[in-house]
């Protein structure tokens, strides 16, 4: 392993702490704690890592067959009515078509108006695949103050009504500068963290987990830290990572060095909940990804999810720097499929094809 982090991780129970004995010659066993319900809201895998995406829409898809034994080889027609909730589906059975297997977790994002679940999500997860919803946040003090409860418990009840395990993502990159305007300080954060949960909690909304998720890059200088809600309060632990667009050439052990080694220190799965390679990289896209492929290889990284998307863009000079799709690179694409489809990375042992 590249970091060295030899361990193995035991089974999450409600509101617990298990430790397993070690499969590594007598280190020490890392404890996860959670808050959820096990079989209601998601939880780890006992070994391995969940592998998951964010498909762009506008994904120009494969067009070879579905994986067999995937419920998308013969799911029945869809009752989604929007054209855009009907191209997302369409982009997500595309992209598992280039994977050759179906996905562990399906990712969303969601305006803090904006409805949840969407009639794409409420599809997607009837064929056995768990939901990352990202929603972004609104003013903190304003939830604090009790602004938005109505809003947050339509929110919640919506979800509950769903009856499949949901990963939560609120607010992420709370630490960043940008978003300082409605998220103010830490305290305010946490206090918003707080309150929103609670409200979640008396709507029974037991089927969500929540994924703490703040910059890697805030890891750096120690201020992403500050924003943490505490164990009692979080279920999973996460942050993007992407190389950097200042960069000609980095590996995702770089990026990723110093909430890796702060995550160490929590008792908490890690997910990777967005992570790409850009596509300036050219012919070392392929490396980048088996590289990474190693790196996640660690006994606290239990989810990972790419996001295979061109939205960014390329920067100022041209580059395509912030170009993530694998739409197009058989290269790139054949190397995320090997990721996608190893054993670590399918714990729910899918079925796998050969692909085209």
């Amino acid at each position: 392993m590249v970091k060295g982090r030899s361990r193995a991780v035991g089974a999450m129970v409600l509101a617990a702490v298990l430790t397993l004995p070690g499969c590594d010659g007598g280190s020490k066993t890392p404890k996860i704690q959670t808050t959820v319900r096990p079989g209601v809201a998601p939880t780890p895998p006992t070994k391995g890592a969940y592998f998951g995406a964010w498909v762009d829409p506008a994904r120009d898809g494969s067009g070879s067959p579905a994986p067999s034994g995937s419920p998308s080889a013969s799911a029945s027609p869809s009752k989604t009515a929007s054209p855009s909730e009907r191209a997302r589906v369409d982009a997500v059975t595309g992209f598992e078509r280039d994977m050759g297997r179906r996905l562990d977790i399906v990712a969303a994002y969601r305006s803090w108006k904006q409805r949840l679940p969407q009639d794409s999500d409420a599809e997607l997860l009837s064929e056995g695949r768990y939901l990352l919803v990202t929603w972004s946040g609104t003013d903190t003090r304003e939830i604090v103050a009790g602004e938005h409860d109505d809003h947050i418990r339509q929110q919640a009840r919506a979800v509950k009504s769903l009856g499949k395990p949901v990963f939560l993502r609120w607010q992420s990159g709370m630490d960043a500068d940008k978003v300082r305007d409605r998220v103010h300080s830490a305290g305010d954060f946490t206090a918003a963290w707080r309150h929103l949960r609670e409200i979640f909690r008396r709507e029974k909304a037991d089927n969500v987990a929540w994924v703490w998720s703040p910059t890697a890059g805030g890891f750096r200088g120690g201020e992403a830290e500050a924003f943490y809600p505490g164990d009692d309060q979080v279920d999973w632990i996460a942050a993007e990572v992407y190389p950097g667009g200042t960069y000609d050439y980095r590996d995702f052990s770089e990026a990723a060095r110093f909430f890796m080694d702060w995550a160490d220190e929590r008792p908490k799965p890690i997910m990777i909940p967005e992570f790409g390679v850009p596509r300036s990289y050219g012919e070392r896209r392929a490396e980048w990804l088996r590289k990474t492929a190693t790196y996640l290889q660690d006994p606290q990284v239990k989810a990972v999810v790419y996001y295979d998307s061109d939205e960014g863009g390329a920067d100022e000079s041209g580059e395509r720097r912030y170009e993530y799709s694998t739409a197009g690179d058989r290269t790139a694409l054949s190397a995320l499929r090997e990721l996608a489809t190893t054993p670590y990375f399918n714990p729910r042992n899918l079925p796998v094809t050969a692909g085209e």
